[in-house]
């Protein structure tokens, strides 16, 4: 069996995948001695893979993005799936390993780490290549309206950034999926609602 060194992957998935639950719990107050613990390794084990907390923190973060863009290009390589479902699909996707996070813990990061918070918004705005050209393609389709791309895509990232800018999920009982949910839901379907089959519309 080969030896785990400080720079093996299979290592520093494991502090990651340990890092998660402590996030949820303790928010930015978890300590690097709550983490070895957790892991029954030593805390100098781990800073020799991550040199600090920013470090850790910030690789969470790809942890999870990396994961939705894998998860994104499966979605697309599926055969004999609509369109429209294939978009829904994209839209609202969040793998087994970025669903696990509270994501409304998020916004904690602005103030103490502030390079943290500005690389989810950074990822946020990034790998968007596939998905436009899922709309585009439903656009040329006749599946989709013919709206302004870059304005979906502005109103989907401002979404979510606000999730993460405030404790605005804590205090609406909303889990990040169920309101990850409603607003694909809103943004596909929009919020009027469709009259009763057989009745007249309202004028």
């Amino acid at each position: 069996m080969a030896k785990i060194t400080p720079n093996h992957p299979e290592l520093r998935q494991r502090i990651l995948d340990a890092t998660i639950p402590l996030f949820n719990t303790r928010g930015l107050k978890f300590t690097m001695d709550e983490l070895a613990r957790s892991l029954g390794m030593s805390k100098k084990t781990i800073y020799a893979v991550f040199p600090d907390k920013a470090t850790l923190l910030h690789e969470m973060v790809d942890y999870c993005f990396d994961f939705i863009r894998e998860g994104k290009s499966q979605i697309l390589r599926r055969d004999g799936q609509e369109l429209t479902q294939k978009l829904r699909q994209v839209l609202g996707l969040l793998t087994d390993k970025y669903e696990s996070i509270d994501l409304s813990r998020l916004h904690v990061l602005r103030e103490k780490y502030p390079a943290v918070y500005a690389h989810v918004a950074e990822r946020l705005e990034t790998g968007w290549e596939d998905t436009v050209a899922l709309l585009e393609q439903g656009v040329a389709a006749g599946v989709l309206r013919p709206v302004s791309i870059p304005i979906f895509k502005t109103m989907m990232e401002s979404t979510l950034e606000q999730f993460f800018q405030s404790d605005l999920l804590l205090r609406s009982g909303l889990t990040y999926k169920q309101a990850l949910d409603q607003v694909v839901d809103i943004l596909l379907r929009g919020i009027i609602a469709e009259p009763e089959r057989g009745g007249a519309e309202h004028e």
